[in-house]
């Protein structure tokens, strides 16, 4: 058989790796322009943070704010996607950042990370840190003269004070990777995480949770996927994929002030998420707030797909985020 046409694995619904190496994405593959946003006012534009390994980013400043002196909260965002399809220049994922820059009056960094298989994590928390450092370093503080590295946008108007990671699903588990890592390797210029912001987040373990059912087929499906998209490095039990692995002690290290967490009623990964918060709460932490948002009947990473006007629910956790955000 042609190794080109033979399946070697079946990512679906997100790809299809094939014997000769190709991959063949069934989903997230399409992209939007940068530019202003009619319905928001938000103006965004894309830029490189480093062209050796061609990571990306989509940046966004709300209506108004270019060409003023305002200084505004930094929102690095990690987009979802099993680690393997999407983008940070995504219809779906721009259109949801559109709205929260408009409604909470940040700058946001959409990090575009290296993709599994063909990069397989840790390439993704690589990349986000790499987006994470490049970020807070192009934050001028006062009295200082921005360097030729640093981005205009958020040396003009970005607060390394007021400093966010986020995102859903994958983008989710990212997020608190790369704030554990800050914990531990601090980042340019003393800059702190103020607040990290968890959307359904990917967290899986070896022992099945009530919201995963209690078909054993489930994890062996979890444990094939996860395999997938780390090579095989990173077992179920490993902190990366289930920080509730981790000792209470070891949770210290989590790099931000506040965390919130979001949790759908109908997604499986509804009590890993449930399970994160009092992990945290119950631990060495030095935080100030572990929040838990739950919205009831509905699914993964739905306000994604509802953030243009979709729904009451989607508004509702929209401005859950806007004000863990607004009121640091």
């Amino acid at each position: 058989m042609d190794p080109d046409a033979e399946v070697d694995f079946d990512f679906s619904p997100f790809l299809i790796r094939y014997k000769s190496g190709r991959v063949r994405r069934l989903m997230g593959t399409s992209r939007v322009g940068a530019g202003t946003d009619a319905a928001t006012g938000v103006t965004s534009k894309d830029v490189v943070v480093d062209a050796g390994t061609g990571l990306a980013a989509r940046l966004f400043v709300p209506k108004g704010v270019l060409g003023t002196s305002a200084k505004l909260a930094v929102f690095v965002y990690f987009h979802g996607g099993a680690f393997a399809v999407h983008s940070a220049f995504s219809a779906a994922h721009s259109r949801f950042l559109n709205a929260l820059v408009s409604a909470a009056g940040v700058v946001a960094v959409s990090v575009d990370y290296r993709l599994a298989p063909e990069h397989q994590v840790p390439a993704a928390y690589d990349d986000a840190w790499a987006a994470l450092g490049w970020a807070a370093a192009s934050c001028a503080r006062e009295g200082f003269v921005p360097g030729p590295a640093q981005e205009p946008w958020l040396a003009e108007h970005g607060d390394a004070a007021r400093l966010f990671v986020a995102g859903d699903s994958a983008g989710g588990n990212i997020a608190h990777n790369v704030a554990m890592r800050a914990g531990g390797s601090g980042l340019p210029g003393g800059a702190r995480i103020e607040g990290m912001v968890l959307l359904h987040p990917y967290f899986r373990g070896k022992e099945l949770v009530p919201s995963e059912g209690t078909d054993p087929k489930f994890l062996q499906r979890a444990e094939r996927t996860w395999g997938f998209v780390c090579a095989g490095r990173y077992g179920l039990d490993h902190p990366f994929v289930d920080p509730t692995a981790m000792p209470a002690a070891e949770w210290a290290a989590l790099g931000c002030r506040r965390a919130l967490v979001t949790v759908a009623g109908c997604d499986t990964l509804r009590d890993r998420g449930r399970r994160y918060v009092e992990a945290l709460r119950g631990s060495a932490w030095e935080g100030e707030e572990a929040v838990l948002y739950e919205t009831e009947g509905e699914g993964h990473v739905y306000f994604i797909d509802k953030s243009g006007g979709g729904g009451d629910k989607a508004a509702k956790e929209m401005a859950a985020v806007v004000s863990f955000i607004t009121r640091s």
